[in-house]
């Protein structure tokens, strides 16, 4: 912790009572000494400045967020939760795609589904229906990521991102910068893409 600005000038005010008059601080060095407190004095300002501005800001961001509560989003993320037996994830390509394939993995990281999509230019969207590749019917709850890899002939990626779509049912406000829960995933207000309801 910092000194406070009447503490800098207590011990100021003492080095100028006990100096020895035969070795006085000299004019340049007691200039410095003053600088350094109004330097001080400016970043301890500027400090507190800041500190204020950030609180403001999320209070901000949150208040704003309050906005999405009850409306359909489009979000970046590649995490949904499986909600009434599906979850639903898009993806953006840059351009038109040869090959992609698609495939679904548990909070674990293990892979419980394999498949393919369809690869138009720009937008395109995939609903998975809860099922493993064996058939087996996953419970609802569970968080799942997608993870599409779309290339062109060549072997090129053409992967802008992922998002998923869902209503916004609340807040999450215990980091500093605010989450929206979408379908129950926490996602970035500045990861919405889109509003559609």
């Amino acid at each position: 912790m910092g000194i406070s600005s009447t503490d800098f000038l207590n011990l100021l005010v003492s080095e100028l009572q006990n100096q020895d008059p035969l070795n006085a601080t000299s004019t340049t060095d007691f200039i410095n000494q003053l600088t350094s407190y109004a330097n001080f004095t400016e970043q301890q300002s500027i400090n507190s400045s800041m500190t204020s501005l950030a609180s403001s800001f999320s209070s901000l961001v949150t208040l704003n967020s309050v906005n999405y509560i009850g409306h359909t989003v489009e979000a970046k993320t590649s995490t949904a939760q499986l909600s009434n037996g599906s979850a639903t994830f898009g993806y953006s390509l840059s351009s038109a795609a040869s090959n992609v394939a698609i495939s679904i993995q548990d909070s674990s990281g293990n892979t419980v589904w394999t498949g393919t999509g369809t690869g138009n230019a720009g937008s395109n969207s995939f609903t998975w229906n809860g099922q493993t590749s064996d058939g087996t019917q996953l419970k609802d709850g569970g968080q799942y990521t997608v993870q599409v890899t779309a290339t062109d002939a060549a072997g090129n990626s053409l992967l802008n991102y992922t998002t998923i779509t869902g209503m916004v049912t609340g807040i999450d406000a215990s980091s500093s910068t605010p989450s929206l829960l979408v379908n129950g995933v926490s996602v970035s207000a500045a990861n919405i893409i889109g509003v559609t309801s």
